[in-house]
């Protein structure tokens, strides 16, 4: 079991993004309104997540999301930038649990709840390599 007593409830990590073109529901496939895309949206507060965590990790060990339970409530067009902020709010094992939640600078824009859980990266990477299929 890897060394996890550098994580500790209340961390907070954050992640930013000015939304243009290319974070647009439009650009990606979820919707045809010119409005921050959802998938965006939860790419930033598992990137918040990130940042809260990964620093604190052993050398040789990652987190990988497992669980998201996120509300997209408010609108942002482009040219707003949109802060993610993600809590540590339970550690069980090498399980952890976020509070999350984004604002565009003008109202909060969504919020949840996310899990990650930590991996030996080579090991992680030894799996992955076993399911991948040949190349061709």
């Amino acid at each position: 079991m890897a060394d996890l007593s550098k994580l500790q409830t209340g961390l907070v990590g954050r992640a930013t993004v000015r939304v243009g073109d290319a974070q647009l529901a439009t650009a990606v496939g979820s919707g045809v309104a010119p409005v921050f895309a959802s998938p965006m949206l939860i790419a930033l507060m598992e990137a918040a997540s990130v940042d809260c965590v990964e620093k604190l990790l052993p050398e040789g060990y990652q987190s990988l999301g497992t669980h998201l339970d996120v509300a997209h409530t408010a609108p942002t067009p482009r040219g707003l930038t949109v802060t993610a902020e993600a809590t540590l709010i339970a550690i069980a094992g090498r399980k952890l649990t976020f509070r999350v939640a984004a604002h565009d600078g003008v109202e909060a824009i969504g919020a949840g709840t996310h899990m990650r859980i930590v991996v030996d990266t080579p090991r992680f990477m030894a799996r992955l390599a076993a399911k991948a299929p040949p190349l061709t």
